[in-house]
């Protein structure tokens, strides 16, 4: 069997679909053998499937360490606005044999991940702010009855 180059396949998705940058895609790559080492630990040394629930934890949590308060605005670089798009990624790279699924996985797995200024933003927002915040959501509503 063949040993597949991920640049060489990489440079095939991104002559088909533009719409990501190669870094996203390493850090993508990353950011998956990053959670299987967190899932690998947690299992005593025993690898398995990485849902797409996990994978975005996983994402979730590399991003922090590598980028902290700077990460919307490196994602937004690279073409990734919200989580469906790790799936579109997640997705270009089975279709090109780079990534193996499960009959379980979907795109949809991704659909509804987090937000990403509560993923990435708000760990560093200074705590005058965060408590603005929550004010603000807990305000009630003018009414105009009685």
């Amino acid at each position: 069997m063949q040993e597949v180059n991920f640049d060489e396949v990489l440079d095939r998705i991104l002559a088909e679909n533009p719409r990501y940058a190669r870094d996203a895609y390493h850090f993508l790559r990353e950011a998956l053998d990053f959670t299987q080492k967190l899932i690998s630990k947690e299992n005593k040394g025993k690898v398995r499937h990485v849902t797409g629930q996990e994978l975005l934890d996983g994402i979730r949590q590399h991003a922090l360490l590598q980028f902290g308060p700077m990460t919307v605005t490196v994602f937004e670089e690279w073409g990734i606005h919200n989580c469906k798009d790790f799936g579109e990624m997640v997705f270009n790279m089975v279709e090109s044999g780079l990534l193996a699924k499960t009959d379980k996985d979907s795109r949809d797995d991704f659909q509804d991940g987090y937000d990403f200024v509560e993923a990435f933003e708000k760990p560093f927002w200074p705590e005058s702010r965060v408590k603005a915040e929550a004010k603000k959501a807990f305000k009630p509503k003018a009414s105009s009855g009685i």
